[in-house]
């Protein structure tokens, strides 16, 4: 029995049914490099079973504290049924990609049920008219809470389920048999709140004793630096307000060779920061399609691990996070990028000032019963258009540069989606796999009812600046 971070606790209290907090990680595969060119349902059943052991959130369900009194635990299901997170089903005809992320939508809209492992697996057949999708292709939608990976650790969860070659070789079966634990006791779980509670002081007084001298330091760099866009709200947009339980979503693929000429547009540019710049493009344009762009500049906020190599399979999110301008109040791609270059370096240094670390764990302090009532609030009074710290999140989760392979299939693409908040209707994600450079978004449908359009409007940013090299 482990104990959930505050961080990773704060996934579970501030989901809504209308707004659930897990991941999804969507792949499409080509079975024609499998052991007899096809993959069946219960080969993959096999597969998976196979490699239980090398992903503890596999079998982890959630145990809460009566009342959220103290963070939950992590407890091994005793009733795990692998055939209950396992699903099929197929695309009706003519199975095309606007047909796949209406049903990736769907499948990623439904919260998972938080009594259980906290994933599901969706097997979809039947893409028929998807471009670049050979004949019995098929697809995965993988859905994992938020509580138990952050992007980097759902990396390695995901390379654990593949391999690098089409061989089909089990792993090593684990050093002690897997083992399911009982449910804790309430008076354990109050026991153990009681004591953690009688710790708390001792570590804020830690805690603050490190982010003290940093704030000042973080108040000199922010003065210093007019980039930093830490500073008064960010405009009120369509994706600032109320969700509602229906999502879109859809994914633009680049050849990954054509970032490192747009960083040399201006120097001491990253991925990241073109990544910014292609997303503030096509805010900007849609925006504007719509009559809706603000003067100022949109705001992004941008996680950061702080995840160390020895910490790499751990379970949860170690996480901190910066605020960016994404410029779209600038037309050209160029100057665009120079704007999110600059702004990124003066959040960097604001973040290290206090150091990203000593932010993540302020998380462990705040009581869970505060976190869901705060979340609640906060959602009741959000209204459409208001102004708030930032616009959207982008996340960067940088995938393998290798081909990978499930049960010999050899993944052909592969993309994410994330959680829409209230106040934040918008997630756009950076990944990157084999040669490509992915740029894939989720929002809610009434504040985007067009995905293709903003798809369009990526395609046509990302276009720009390859353009301008």
């Amino acid at each position: 029995m482990q104990q959930l971070s505050g961080q990773d606790a704060s996934f579970i209290y501030s989901e809504r049914p209308h707004a659930p907090t897990h991941i999804t990680s969507i792949s499409i595969y080509d079975p024609s490099t499998a052991p007899g060119g096809s993959v069946t349902f219960k080969g993959i059943l096999a597969h998976l079973e196979a490699r239980l052991h090398l992903a503890r959130a596999f079998r982890q369900k959630v145990v809460r504290v009566p009342a959220d009194f103290d963070h939950p635990y992590w407890v091994e299901d005793e009733e795990f049924d692998l055939e209950y997170h396992v699903r099929h089903i197929a695309l009706p005809k003519p199975g095309d990609w606007r047909q796949f992320c209406i049903q990736a939508a769907r499948l990623h809209a439904r919260p998972l049920d938080l009594s259980k492992p906290l994933w599901e697996l969706y097997v979809i057949e039947g893409l028929d008219k998807v471009a670049g999708v050979p004949k019995g292709g098929f697809a995965f939608v993988l859905k994992i809470h938020h509580a138990a990976v952050d992007g980097k650790s759902g990396i390695e969860m995901i390379t654990a389920i593949h391999s690098q070659t089409p061989d089909v070789l089990d792993p090593p079966p684990p050093d002690k048999p897997w083992r399911p634990e009982p449910d804790p006791s309430p008076f354990e779980l109050y026991s153990r709140a009681v004591m953690n509670g009688l710790r708390t002081p001792a570590r804020a007084m830690r805690l603050t004793g490190r982010i003290v001298p940093g704030l000042g330091r973080a108040a000199a760099t922010m003065r210093n630096q007019s980039d930093a866009p830490a500073g008064g709200l960010a405009p009120g947009t369509r994706f600032n307000g109320p969700v509602t339980a229906h999502r879109v979503l859809d994914a633009k693929f680049f050849p990954f060779a054509e970032l490192k000429p747009m960083r040399n547009l201006v120097e001491g540019a990253t991925v990241n920061d073109v990544a910014l710049a292609v997303i503030g493009g096509a805010l900007r344009t849609y925006l504007e399609d719509a009559g809706e762009l603000p003067t100022a500049s949109l705001r992004a906020m941008t996680p950061v691990s702080v995840r160390t190599e020895s910490e790499k399979s751990d379970l949860g999110n170690q996480v901190s996070a910066m605020i960016v301008s994404l410029a779209t109040d600038v037309a050209d791609p160029v100057e665009r990028l120079a704007a999110v270059q600059r702004s990124t370096s003066s959040s960097k240094e604001v973040t290290q000032a206090v150091g990203a670390r000593n932010l993540s764990e302020l998380s462990q302090l705040a009581p869970g019963l505060l976190i869901g009532v705060g979340t609640r609030l906060a959602g009741r009074f959000t209204r459409r258009g208001s102004a708030g710290l930032v616009n959207t999140v982008v996340t960067n989760v940088p995938g393998p540069r290798e081909p990978l392979y499930f049960a010999g299939a050899r993944s052909v693409c592969s993309f994410g989606a994330g959680p829409a908040v209230d106040g934040m209707g918008l997630i756009n994600i950076v990944g990157s796999y084999d040669t490509q450079f992915v740029l894939s978004f989720t929002a809610c449908r009434e504040m985007m009812p067009d995905p293709a359009h903003y798809a369009d409007c990526i395609e046509r940013s990302f276009g720009d600046l390859v353009a301008a090299t």
